[in-house]
């Protein structure tokens, strides 16, 4: 008897965003809990979800209020699930700011934001693949080889007015139980500061880009909900031929 078929769900949409500063002397050691409590960097009773995860090249904490903060050579990125459709503030962007505020003489090089949306589809196994290869690409015989049907990941830099921006996009899997996982798409943003060598006042240009997060992060819903899918908001499979389909696909509007 044939296995009935997966029962298809509404997509699941998972929001975050990432700040991180960039600094030629910043190092893993220096993301340290009582550092960044007794400085006033993050608030005392903050707790952590588990054990710090330290070593040479990375110090990684991770808070029951779902904040991150990862330290590598080089960065320090800070980390929140987005839980509100439009945030007034980010604790990420406060601690952020106190860390400058704190730690005002490392030799700072810029700046990320860093907006993520991960879709995921349940019961449309193929959709995330087809996404990329039939809808952002264009159909052809460079498909058409081997004995799998060919996955992608796709990268654009765009330049924006204030800064450039990197977009990728990327199948990946969402894993809901330690036996079940779904298909996804994983658009992951960058707009990218850079520190001119001749700056004068790097701190100030530091916290003027941090402040742009709420309209870096609107740009890059409307980017996604206006270029990438607008012909959405119902639950159904990607047209096989898009440039000729009617009607709604998978993907809903944001």
């Amino acid at each position: 008897m044939a296995a009935p078929p997966a029962r298809r769900r509404d997509p699941i949409q998972m929001e975050e965003v990432a700040v991180a500063l960039l600094a030629t002397d910043l190092n893993p050691g220096m993301l340290n809990l009582d550092f960044l409590k007794f400085s006033g960097i993050i608030p005392g009773d903050w707790e952590l979800a588990q054990p710090p995860a330290v070593n040479a090249n990375l110090a990684q904490l991770s808070f029951n209020n779902g904040v991150n903060l990862l330290a590598q050579p080089r960065s320090v990125t800070f980390l929140q699930a987005l839980t509100e459709p439009q945030p007034r503030e980010l604790a990420i962007a406060v601690i952020a700011r106190r860390y400058l505020e704190k730690l005002p003489h490392a030799n700072y090089r810029g700046l990320n934001i860093a907006p993520r949306l991960l879709l995921g589809f349940p019961g449309y196994e193929d959709a995330a693949r087809r996404f990329i290869t039939e809808h952002l690409l264009t159909v052809g015989p460079w498909q058409e080889i081997g004995q799998a049907p060919v996955r992608a990941a796709v990268t654009l830099n765009y330049q924006l007015e204030h800064c450039p921006l990197s977009l990728a996009i990327n199948e990946v899997r969402l894993q809901q139980t330690e036996t079940e996982s779904v298909a996804a798409l994983l658009f992951a943003g960058s707009f990218n500061y850079v520190l001119e060598a001749e700056t004068t006042t790097p701190l100030a240009s530091l916290q003027q880009w941090l402040a742009n997060w709420p309209a870096d992060l609107q740009t890059f819903r409307n980017l996604l909900s206006q270029r990438f899918l607008t012909r959405a908001n119902t639950a159904a499979p990607p047209p096989k031929n898009p440039s000729r389909a009617t009607g709604s696909s998978l993907f809903p509007q944001l």
